[in-house]
């Protein structure tokens, strides 16, 4: 895969964290927590991509985060809780069989999803100044 791609990594991260706000204003909670940590995963992998030369093949952010330090890109400590956060809404806002009963969209809130944007966000623009400060 051609490193060059970060960019179209990158501007995915942005339509997933503008479907996750979408989806909050609609109340599909689930939903808005899953493309909110989608948008997070692929920001980093962009992030990745950019500054490290590498292209990561975990969905979790907070490996990726970890990743991201071990090629020398300095993390903020606040965004591991965001990242721990998010990691927790890959599998469970989507399969039925995660939960003793009842559909995922069941089982999440507004506040679930607000806290997920909130977070898809802090991690978006981390990897966004970090990638704008490598084309310097």
């Amino acid at each position: 895969m051609s490193m060059r791609r970060y960019v179209d990594w990158l501007r995915e991260a942005e339509d997933d964290l503008a479907a996750a706000e979408d989806l909050l204003k609609l109340g599909r909670y689930s939903k808005a927590c899953f493309f909110a940590q989608q948008a997070a995963e692929k920001a980093l992998k962009a992030l990745l991509m950019r500054k490290a030369g590498v292209f990561a093949h975990t969905h979790s952010v907070v490996e990726l985060l970890r990743l991201a330090q071990d090629h020398g890109i300095p993390v903020p400590e606040a965004l591991g809780q965001a990242a721990e956060r998010l990691d927790r809404l890959y599998v469970p806002t989507r399969y039925p069989n995660v939960w003793p009963s009842g559909a995922p969209f069941e089982h999440y809130s507004e506040e679930d999803a607000r806290e997920a944007v909130k977070h898809a966000r802090e991690v978006l623009a981390f990897a966004r100044g970090e990638i704008e400060g490598a084309a310097r």
